[in-house]
């Protein structure tokens, strides 16, 4: 995720790093060149502008102290700035407490509304709200269906009405069968359209005044950089939305749509999407993508995706078994899967200070989770418990059994063997000192 502007800050910055002190001289050459790496990123240009200006105003103003050196100062500076730049500070969706909360999502044809509502969904549905999906996209093949097929995997109702060609219709009807079945939440998913679609466009705005949304949140590919900024900005001209959610963000490398949009168009970003899972959405949080920016890593929201998996009497009874050297691979399947759920490998490191630079080139297969996982499942009830009863014969057959070579068989049990070694480190007098300490550290 925006690693090649990662990368370009990166050396950017090490140009400034070895400086003994700021002067407006060397602030130049390396803001001259941040400018033009945000140009290269798809950044509006004034947007580029107005940034450079507000960080050298600041760098010239600023006394180097003599605990931090001039390229911490600058680091900090800029940080602050694409914080700023980006929003600040995270906004909210607005759910009423009582009564009905109507959610409409807009954006262009290919955006990604339809899976996104989904999302939504899912994410409201684990803070106990009563979800309704509505399918007002009349006009893409299929896109009811799609909707249905998702509401499913979510448990979310989908609300439809059959060869209904009345976009406005059914978006009223769904929410009249919201209240009188006691849901607190509509989210309607309309057709993709281009701001240039003057019948299109009038007839989200009719959706728009007939059910009066609590917000209109309008989702956008960000991948389609400067574009999509300005068809963000044609979209509130006509329809006034109250926040964007920027969908594909993991796949987005230059970052030019995530650094505009909000001042552009000067509406929160309030969403950001990241993957094809149903669980990958996220609160766009402006301070956390800038640190990610600037290589520094996001390590609050690594902690919120485990704790999002975390089980306290889980967690316990893990913790007891490490401690008593009895973890197994029943344990380990366990953990696997929590793993699998918070999202990529390379997603996941990219938010490790330091590692997300280090492994923006490497392959990292999610697969190789996959394997694991089927090596596991292959093996008994007895064979899990006790791996120390895996002989030859009895890897041959979980290797067939999961359809790996032998070889990915022994090196699974020769890691996990080497893993219970070093949590016998644990078991000693100290350990479950060490193990609380650790798990109160901070970050």
């Amino acid at each position: 995720m925006l690693e090649d502007l990662t990368a370009k800050f990166d050396r950017a910055l090490k140009k400034i790093t070895g400086q003994g002190r700021l002067t407006e001289s060397n602030i130049s050459d390396t803001l001259r060149e941040i400018r033009r790496i945000l140009l290269d990123a798809d950044v509006n240009y004034k947007v580029s502008k107005k940034f450079i200006d507000d960080v050298k105003e600041k760098a010239l103003g600023e006394e180097v102290l003599a605990s931090i050196t001039p390229g911490q100062l600058i680091t900090k500076i800029i940080y602050d700035e694409l914080t700023a730049l980006m929003g600040g500070q995270r906004t909210e969706l607005t759910l009423n407490a009582s009564g009905l909360t109507i959610l409409l999502m807009v954006g262009l044809q290919g955006s990604g509304k339809t899976t996104f509502s989904a999302k939504l969904a899912g994410y409201l549905n684990e803070r106990k709200r009563k979800v309704l999906l509505t399918a007002s996209d009349i006009y893409r093949p299929a896109a009811i269906e799609q909707l249905k097929l998702l509401g499913q995997q979510i448990n979310t109702p989908v609300f439809s009405i059959d060869d209904c060609k009345d976009a406005v219709k059914i978006a009223k009807d769904s929410v009249d069968y919201a209240k009188a079945n006691g849901l607190d939440t509509v989210i309607i998913d309309t057709a993709g359209r281009l701001h240039v679609d003057e019948e299109l466009m009038n007839e989200v705005s009719r959706i728009k005044q007939t059910v009066n949304p609590t917000e209109t949140l309008f989702v956008v590919d960000s991948m389609t950089g400067q574009d999509a900024v300005n068809s963000a900005k044609a979209f509130h001209d006509s329809i006034d939305f109250d926040g964007v959610v920027l969908t594909k963000l993991d796949g987005d490398s230059r970052g030019g749509c995530a650094l505009s949009i909000k001042a552009v168009v000067e509406v929160p970003i309030k969403f950001v999407s990241m993957g094809e899972k149903l669980e990958s959405i996220e609160i766009f949080h402006p301070d956390r993508l800038a640190s990610r920016i600037l290589g520094k890593g996001d390590i609050i929201s690594l902690v919120e995706k485990a704790q999002t998996q975390f089980d306290e009497s889980e967690a316990e009874d893990l913790e007891k078994k490490i401690l008593s050297n009895k973890f197994d691979f029943e344990d380990f399947l366990k953990q696997i899967r929590m793993i699998k759920k918070m999202g990529s490998l390379k997603s996941l490191m990219g938010m490790i200070p330091g590692i997300g630079n280090a492994v923006k080139d490497a392959e990292i297969d999610d697969k190789e989770l996959v394997r694991v996982e089927a090596i596991i499942q292959s093996m008994t009830p007895a064979e899990r418990k006790n791996p120390k009863i895996l002989n030859g014969n009895r890897r041959k057959r979980i290797a067939r059994g999961s359809g790996n070579p032998i070889q990915n068989v022994n090196r699974l049990v020769k890691q996990f063997n080497d893993m219970q070694k070093m949590m016998k480190m644990f078991k000693g007098k100290g350990g479950k000192k060490m193990m609380k300490n650790f798990g109160r550290k901070k970050f």
